[in-house]
């Protein structure tokens, strides 16, 4: 047989129904990790797919996929695992992985690292806002060719919120299902508790924004395994956690949709300093209020500057040769 035959006949075996005359679909979802650079994506990664390995550094777009079986003698799932290197100074690759064609079952990850405040807002800002342009370009492409997948992925985000909830009118989900991941927990429970209460509450804040879920993670297996049963739930369907964790003097743990405005509270400032601060809508507010402790790094500052061409892990004998030759 040829390639091509085993190919059809595979397609063939998936579609017919299977002893209970049920149809097997194999489930097959994308998600993309990023967020700061060393801020341990690829480590998180690596659990979710059981693999013993040593991370390393990641260089522009990265991809990997696990497989799964939901039951015994069923065809495996297939999960694909994008990895977007440089914290935020590669933010065009972001197009490769998500396309026309893989929008209705893609998520997104978004790590923040927890021990570096200062870089902490201006990172998601500017990674889920290329993100959102570029799915809502798709969304608007979706609505002329195919008006009915497009109002499901609308819909699937408006349902994170019941109706009845009392903030429904005022977040703004993110188009696309996703989770944001603070890591290294380890150092930032060191932090002085008022610093972790400005930026938990915040992050509290951005993800209930957002329609997000969130989790706080470091190297504990407890923490990571929380992590993992998100990624998991986004990757191969598994079952949603149940359990919430709200205490700012522990990790926070918050499926999306668990949490309140009321619950999170006002933005940690005090009345006379909220009074002078100017905002147009709750999320610039939180903005100020933040980065009036954690004063930003500049975008400039962000970017990757060097050269990937002489990085030692992608050593290529022959091609440095002639690349040598060429320069000179």
């Amino acid at each position: 047989d040829t390639l091509w035959d085993l190919a059809i006949a595979e397609v063939e075996k998936r579609e017919s129904p299977d002893k209970d005359g049920k149809r097997v679909e194999v489930w097959e979802k994308s998600v993309l990790f990023m967020g700061n650079k060393n801020g341990g994506k690829t480590t998180i990664i690596l659990r979710c797919l059981e693999r013993e390995e040593i991370p390393k550094p990641t260089l522009a777009l990265e991809y990997t996929f696990g497989r799964r079986a939901r039951r015994h003698n069923t065809p495996k799932d297939i999960a694909h695992f994008w990895e977007l290197g440089g914290g935020t100074s590669l933010l065009e690759l972001i197009r490769i992985p998500i396309t026309i064609n893989n929008i209705r079952s893609f998520a997104v990850v978004l790590v923040l690292d927890l021990s570096k405040p200062n870089e902490l807002w201006t990172t998601m800002e500017k990674l889920l806002q290329v993100t959102r342009n570029h799915v809502n370009k798709i969304l608007t492409k979706l609505e002329k060719t195919n008006p009915k997948v497009a109002t499901e992925i609308k819909q699937r985000m408006q349902n994170n919120l019941q109706r009845d909830h009392p903030d429904y009118e005022l977040v703004d989900p993110f188009p696309i299902p996703l989770v944001i991941i603070g890591s290294k927990y380890d150092i930032f429970h060191e932090f002085d508790s008022e610093m972790r209460k400005i930026i938990s509450k915040t992050l509290r804040f951005l993800s209930h924004y957002y329609g997000a879920s969130l989790a706080f993670t470091s190297k504990s297996e407890a923490l990571l395994l929380k992590a993992r049963a998100l990624i998991n739930h986004l990757a191969f369907g598994y079952d949603k956690s149940k359990s919430v964790s709200v205490d700012h003097s522990k990790p926070l743990f918050i499926p999306a949709g668990l949490d309140s405005l009321s619950q999170i509270g006002p933005p940690p400032a005090s009345d006379s300093d909220l009074g002078k601060m100017r905002a147009n809508t709750p999320l610039e507010l939180w903005k100020k209020v933040f980065e009036k402790t954690f004063p930003p790094k500049s975008f400039c500052d962000l970017q990757d500057t060097k050269d990937p061409a002489q990085d030692l892990q992608y050593a290529e004998y022959e091609v440095d040769v002639m690349r040598a030759q060429k320069n000179q």
